[in-house]
């Protein structure tokens, strides 16, 4: 049970819903709420499938189909999320319109790069060592639908806010964004350095 809570928790801290929200502002102010359920629900399932996967297969999925290093992934991915920080950074909250799509297709692109990236990739891959098969999804699945279930909610309360001060929404939005970058920026570095140790030492 102790491990089921840890792993869980590591998903849940990872996905970071707080984060997404930041990431995600365009499509808060652009969608109404049922639309916006209907397409974070529909990343969620996209993500829960891919990281159940990730659990299952291990390192397997690297190694032996796509005969690759876990290393290398993290390398990819980390300079995917440090091409979205600078972005981020110069550009604001806009920069994030351009790495997706329009809003009917965005189910997708919200699970990828957003919610599914070399963190919670990783996360995975240790959630499936630590448990077995069946609770390693069940893991997967409470971490995932409570990231979503908190995105939900922070969208009521957007909504909300908005209506009685908008300026102070946007100008908090904007500042969270741009720190947020920096985390982010910082995050993908440090994934890039531990991948390239990691290569480092497989090759060694």
């Amino acid at each position: 049970m102790v491990d089921f809570i840890r792993s869980t928790t590591l998903l849940f801290m990872l996905l970071n819903p707080f984060l997404l929200v930041v990431y995600m502002i365009d499509v808060f102010d652009k969608l109404p709420v049922k639309t916006f359920r209907s397409v974070v629900i529909r990343a969620g399932i996209i993500s829960t499938i891919v990281f159940s996967l990730a659990a299952i297969l291990g390192d397997v999925l690297f190694r032996v189909l796509l005969q690759a290093e876990f290393a290398s992934f993290q390398v990819f991915g980390g300079i995917v999320f440090l091409l979205i920080a600078l972005r981020f950074v110069f550009e604001g909250n806009s920069a994030i319109k351009g790495l997706r799509g329009e809003s009917r297709h965005i189910a997708g692109s919200i699970a990828m790069p957003l919610m599914i990236g070399p963190g919670t990739i990783g996360a995975s891959i240790v959630v499936g060592k630590r448990l077995s098969h069946i609770n390693a999804v069940l893991s997967i699945t409470v971490a995932v639908m409570a990231s979503v279930s908190l995105i939900i909610l922070l969208k009521y309360v957007h909504d909300y806010a908005r209506v009685h001060s908008e300026e102070l929404v946007e100008r908090y939005i904007d500042i969270a964004g741009r720190v947020t970058a920096l985390v982010v920026g910082t995050f993908a570095i440090e994934m890039i350095m531990r991948g390239l140790t990691t290569w480092k030492e497989t090759i060694g």
